[in-house]
């Protein structure tokens, strides 16, 4: 299973990711987490080569903000595509309380040439805390149909 996780910077990707690592391994389930962030060069190819030929599970969050990129993960075996929807002032001010701001003008580009993909699940994450977004994806997970559900989401459940 790749759980890919996208959304405009400041969505909370990175904290939401980790947080759902954390449900997994509370559950039982093993799965690395790999975050563009972590990438200085070329993320989404290194992070496409690290998954594509792997047998464990996986959960990859970056902007994916071109659908090429969305496209290139979609086309592996049991993909779900999670995306965290947020407006544009969100996204400035989570990316001033970060550690390490990126560029606010990178902030603009990024959201104004990004291209929302065909997720599986979307959650407005405007007025959520992670926890809270965790929690809503978790139960989205619960209301996929079962050809689109992978074995490893067995694991978890709606309630925290």
């Amino acid at each position: 299973m790749i759980l890919l996780v996208c959304g405009p910077p400041g969505a909370g990707k990175t904290t939401v990711t980790t947080l759902l690592q954390k449900r997994f391994r509370e559950r039982g389930v093993s799965a690395g987490l790999l975050d563009s962030d972590a990438f200085s060069r070329n993320p989404y190819d290194r992070m496409f080569d690290r998954v594509a030929d792997s047998d464990r599970d996986w959960i990859v969050a970056g902007t994916f903000y071109k659908r090429q990129w969305q496209e290139q993960f979609r086309r592996l075996d049991d993909v779900l595509t999670v995306y965290l929807a947020a407006e544009l002032d969100t996204c400035l001010e989570r990316n001033r309380q970060r550690e390490h701001p990126i560029d606010e003008a990178a902030v603009h580009i990024v959201y104004r040439e990004f291209e929302p993909p065909d997720a599986d699940v979307t959650v407005d994450v405007d007025d959520l805390s992670p926890a809270a977004v965790v929690d809503q994806v978790v139960a989205a997970f619960a209301d996929l149909p079962d050809d689109r559900r992978p074995s490893a989401l067995d694991a978890l459940d709606t309630t925290g």
